[in-house]
């Protein structure tokens, strides 16, 4: 499986990454709906496997539950794959109500959380989740580099910052890679984030590049009102009307490109994110073993110019639909 180099950092990741969202399953806001621990720590050892030498969580996904699978699933394997995790959003103690948090006190305690959580020493990539509230993505910054100082953190990153925000956490310690949404449908990096890493050796790993499992070619009109009632997917804009009807039409033309060259729509989405230029990795989450087999393949997947060019044409269709 091909690597990239991470930023300024040491670290080689393989070009897919294990997205552990989905895993930390239902009781809050964005939960996925109810998943089976067997199943996560079985998708965990399958990516492992395959070669995918990294692994993104987050403390609020489950509400801790994730990191504490992840930590299960790593516990006695050969080689310990980088784990990648965040701060910046809590929750009370016993309560489910998550709100954001970028004291320097808080962004301490949750990183001392999540490697009791984690069972690790030291967290390899450690994100700010969110730059909310602004003001206070400074103080966590600083408080980011004293855990590096520390040895409790690797390296720093920082998730859905805008270039003006990087560069006012830059100016305090190296950020080693920006997390940003990119996908087919949800291309704004391409204006400012991309050019602006690539100038800095930032490195770029996008989340959510199969949109959330519409660009899967799995996805239905019957099976998207068929969602659980606690699968946040039901408030995405991308999965309600109008843009749910262009989607789908995009993913028929996607899996019908898709079969002449003997692939997934799932690949060719995750492969197409991977061709631009500066992004390092990609999260792909999945939720069952079948499912990382079927995508751990896009990773040396590369898509020729004539692709490219039918999956443009293909995009700009579907924007002059929405018109």
């Amino acid at each position: 499986m091909r690597t990239r180099q991470l930023g300024n950092s040491d670290i080689e990741l393989t070009t897919i990454g294990l997205g552990a969202w989905a895993i930390g399953g239902a009781g809050y806001a964005f939960g996925w709906g109810n998943q089976d621990d067997t199943d996560s720590i079985q998708t965990i050892h399958t990516a492992l496997d395959l070669g995918i030498n990294w692994i993104d969580t987050a403390p609020v996904y489950g509400l801790g539950h994730s990191e504490e699978i992840v930590g299960k699933a790593i516990r006695g394997v050969g080689e310990r794959p980088y784990i990648s995790t965040k701060c910046g959003l809590v929750w009370p103690a016993g309560g489910k109500k998550v709100s954001h948090d970028l004291s320097a006190a808080s962004v301490k305690r949750e990183c001392e959380a999540s490697l009791k959580r984690l069972g690790i020493d030291s967290i390899d990539l450690y994100n700010i989740h969110w730059p909310i509230p602004d003001e206070r993505i400074e103080e966590a910054w600083a408080a980011i580099a004293d855990l590096i100082q520390a040895g409790k953190v690797r390296y720093g990153g920082v998730s859905n910052f805008s270039v003006s925000q990087a560069r006012r956490v830059a100016a305090i310690h190296p950020v080693t890679s920006q997390q940003p949404p990119y996908s087919m449908l949800v291309r704004g990096i391409e204006a400012d984030v991309l050019p602006y890493c690539r100038e800095k050796n930032t490195g770029v790993v996008v989340y959510s590049p199969m949109q959330n499992g519409l660009l899967t070619g799995k996805m239905t009109h019957e099976r998207i009102a068929a969602l659980p009632k606690d699968d946040w997917r039901r408030r995405n804009e991308h999965f309600q009307e109008p843009q749910l009807k262009a989607n789908l039409e995009l993913v028929k033309e996607l899996s019908n490109l898709a079969e002449e060259l003997g692939q997934t729509p799932a690949r060719i989405a995750i492969a197409w994110v991977l061709a631009s230029e500066g992004v390092s990795s990609a999260i792909v989450g999945a939720r069952r073993p079948d499912q990382v087999e079927e995508n751990a393949a896009a990773a040396d997947l590369v898509l020729n110019d004539a692709t490219k060019a039918r999956i443009a044409e293909l995009l700009r269709q579907r924007i002059e639909k929405l018109g």
